[in-house]
């Protein structure tokens, strides 16, 4: 019998397109060589051309996954991903606050097709409930604007961006700037407040990047898992979700996903 590898968590909803959420998350950590569990907070009815529905699940089924998972197997790191209302932010912000160790809030609000996925009236949970919990947080440039209100147009925003998040209480901030658009680089920053690390990588022409926020969150919660530091495990995350782009592939007649098993292909 061998030991079990590192443990990681999702919570998050499932994409019925297996191309971001929940699957993402556990194709990711697959990939990375740790265990993903998962806590589904939303069922979406969803493929390549968007999200044609969605149904939130109860906090307290939410609440129950979370506590037979921890309280049984336990956990090296969790992830957050899409949690639609106040009421579930707040859940599960409430279990993050019992659990030790290392949280990686992806604030989901919009889709890749710009499907609102966050209501208006969980944006203050979210600020106040749950960034504070985080270890990490993830969010792309629509996201920092949802929660922020500072509209990025540069890498100077990026930086005011990061100052924005993290006055919310997160230990480091990963403003995703792959929406910025110009340039060939797609440019990441990571900072904590005193620390600044620029993460850039060349800018892939392909437009099949459906689950890339999902996978690049789990990618950073699956290094922590396994011990890394912060900044060790998002420069992987962003090696891993990079070499995830340059292979996404078409499905159906939208926007397909990120190869999560690029390496194995490779």
């Amino acid at each position: 019998m061998t030991d079990a590898p590192p443990r990681c968590l999702t919570v998050a909803g499932s994409d019925s397109g297996g191309g971001a959420g929940i699957q993402a998350d556990l194709k990711t950590m697959l990939a990375l060589g740790v265990h993903g569990m998962s806590v589904v907070t939303a069922v979406t009815a969803q493929n390549s051309l968007g999200v044609q529905g969605v149904w939130e699940l109860p906090a307290e089924a939410v609440q129950a996954q979370y506590r037979a998972v921890v309280d049984d197997i336990g956990v090296q790191a969790v992830k957050t991903g899409m949690l639609s209302c106040a009421a579930l932010v707040e859940a599960v912000a409430e279990l993050l606050a019992t659990t030790s160790a290392p949280v990686v809030v992806d604030p989901v609000g919009v889709s890749k097709h710009g499907d609102a996925l966050l209501a208006d009236s969980a944006l203050d949970a979210v600020r106040k409930e749950l960034l504070p919990r985080a270890t990490v947080a993830t969010p792309n440039l629509d996201e920092v604007a949802q929660l922020t209100g500072v509209v990025v147009e540069s890498e100077d925003d990026m930086r005011r961006a990061a100052d924005a998040v993290l006055a919310y209480g997160p230990e480091w901030a990963l403003i995703k700037g792959g929406h910025l658009a110009h340039g060939n680089e797609a440019a990441d920053l990571l900072t904590d407040g005193e620390t600044r690390l620029w993460l850039r990588a060349p800018r892939h022409d392909n437009r099949h990047t459906h689950g890339t926020g999902c996978t690049l969150a789990s990618a950073v919660a699956a290094g922590l898992a396994k011990g890394q530091d912060v900044p060790q495990a998002v420069m992987e995350a962003k090696e891993y979700v990079t070499g995830a782009i340059a292979a996404g592939f078409a499905l159906g007649g939208g926007i397909g996903p990120v190869d999560h098993a690029w390496q194995w292909h490779r």
